[in-house]
């Protein structure tokens, strides 16, 4: 069996209590109106709440007074309860309390009787996530490789992505079986709505990179929306426009959701891999053997958290 690596943790959790009472009436959640029109931007942390990079962003925007210059921006913490629970010396163990925040956003579950510590924080953050015109959702991965900017399947996503200049990897994707992401719920999902959401996947979860690439990714974002100037974010390292890279798409074609009771890789694979010969084994799902669909196959993000019912890898291709 491969075996799996280990990290260091070399983030600082920051403490987000000064951030608690908010001034929406949600615990975490804090908006800033400027005097002039604009859109309602939302920049989420801690949707997994062993995910600090996000949190880290957050807490810098606060202590700079990071005010927008026309529209709405919230700052917003997600899966506190699941952040209070992290522990540098067990970092894996706090990404949710009772199920995955980020697999609730279809109105039939947030609608529904069903009860968890995570659907009661979605609830809640509801109104908000229905109020933005725009999304950044901040995470990290479990494996060390280049960032992901995760645009869903719209152009309008992809476009936005662009706009932003980086990661140089925007990976367009359908989500996960398990339920969908909050960046695909109501208008961010729907093409005949002008509402945009991204998904940056900072770098492995505790690396102080990550956190670099949040920083500059949250401040590119701001300022191509007209939120904030680049002499506004000067002091929090603003982003250095001229070493923006060519970006590359990666097509998802399929997210492989784990059906049997045990899934082992056939390798210890860590992400962005290429493999070149379609019909390639790389993981056993019970008994069933998981082949590559095509030649110079990009195998995505492949999980360390191999239960039933979860995504173990997605699978895709460069289409540029």
């Amino acid at each position: 069996m491969p075996t799996e690596p280990t990290y260091a943790v070399e983030l600082t959790a920051p403490d987000i209590e000064p951030y608690r009472a908010g001034n929406t009436g949600i615990a975490y959640v804090t908006t800033f109106a400027a005097a002039a029109p604009g859109p309602h931007v939302v920049v989420a942390a801690l949707t997994h709440g062993n995910e600090i990079c996000g949190a880290i962003v957050l807490d810098r925007l606060f202590r700079a007074n990071i005010r927008p210059r026309r529209g709405k921006l919230t700052l917003a913490f997600d899966n506190v309860a699941a952040y209070h629970e992290f522990d540098p010396r067990m970092p894996i163990a706090s990404r949710y309390i009772d199920e995955d925040f980020n697999r609730l956003w279809a109105p039939a579950t947030l609608d529904s009787p069903r009860q968890s510590a995570e659907l009661a924080r979605a609830r809640a953050l509801r109104p908000v996530i229905d109020a933005a015109d725009y999304l950044l959702d901040l995470h990290s991965m479990q494996h060390r490789t280049a960032p992901l900017m995760l645009a869903g399947l719209l152009d309008k996503s992809r476009a936005l992505a662009r706009r932003v200049g980086i990661p140089e990897l925007i990976m367009c994707d359908a989500g996960h079986a398990a339920g969908p992401r909050m960046r695909d719920y109501g208008g961010f999902g729907d093409p005949a709505s002008p509402k945009t959401a991204l998904l940056i996947e900072c770098g492995q979860h505790w690396e102080r990179r990550a956190a670099e690439v949040a920083n500059d990714v949250t401040l590119r974002f701001l300022i191509a929306l007209g939120v904030v100037t680049r002499d506004d974010v000067a002091a929090l390292g603003g982003p250095d426009f001229a070493t923006t890279p060519h970006q590359r798409v990666i097509e998802v074609t399929e997210a492989v959701t784990i059906s049997g009771e045990r899934f082992d890789f056939v390798e210890t694979y860590r992400g962005l891999e290429v493999i070149p010969k379609k019909g390639t084994v790389i993981a056993h799902d019970g008994a069933r053997e998981v082949r590559t669909p095509y030649d110079d196959c990009v195998l995505i993000m492949p999980s360390r958290r191999l239960l039933r019912g979860q995504t173990a890898v997605r699978l895709g291709r460069y289409v540029d």
